[in-house]
């Protein structure tokens, strides 16, 4: 029997004590056999072999072609002369055109001040009441810069506003002369 509250341990000898190790009594056994890996390797070699005697297959290096790109830009000479060709239409001479260029369509008035507000610098800046194309009845305020003399005026005002951060439209109105 054993004596759970080491009462008599007092008078015996402790010199030597018994470790308890928890091993497993199998032998450690390999995953994949090595006799699996070598015959697999063997097999590689085999399928190399082949496919170079069978195949004809010629194992050599890459060598990079030297290719030489030669590009030939052809225009007209009248384009060295500062001169350029621009097609006009036949319906300029009896229209008489302005150019406008719209920074935006707010739904609340506020935000189409704070456009006008933010490009202070643009001139001919107007707020028109419009309403709405995609949802009829519902009112927006445009903000307009213009008119412009020209589509190029135009254009140019477009640029400075779009680098203030705003995505404008170039808005052409025309009435016949």
């Amino acid at each position: 029997m054993k004596d759970y509250a080491n009462r008599n341990s007092i008078g015996k000898s402790q010199g030597k004590t018994k470790k308890t190790v928890y091993r497993s009594k199998r032998k450690n056994i390999e995953t994949v056999p090595s006799t699996f890996l070598f015959g697999l390797a063997a097999l590689a070699v085999l399928l190399t072999c082949i496919s170079v005697f069978y195949f004809g297959t010629d194992i050599k290096t890459i060598d990079q072609r030297n290719i030489k790109n030669t590009v030939t830009i052809n225009f007209p000479t009248s384009l060295m002369e500062n001169s350029v060709l621009i097609e006009t239409n036949d319906f300029s001479d009896t229209l008489e055109c302005e150019y406008f260029v719209q920074i935006g369509a707010y739904g609340n008035k506020k935000y189409a001040y704070e456009a006008v507000e933010i490009l202070d610098e643009i001139k001919f800046m107007t707020i028109n009441d419009i309403y709405s194309s995609s949802d009829p009845g519902k009112l927006l305020h445009s903000v307009l810069s213009g008119p412009y003399e020209n589509r190029s005026a135009a254009n140019n005002a477009k640029e400075k506003i779009t680098k203030k951060g705003f995505e404008p439209q170039l808005r052409t109105l025309c009435k016949k002369k």
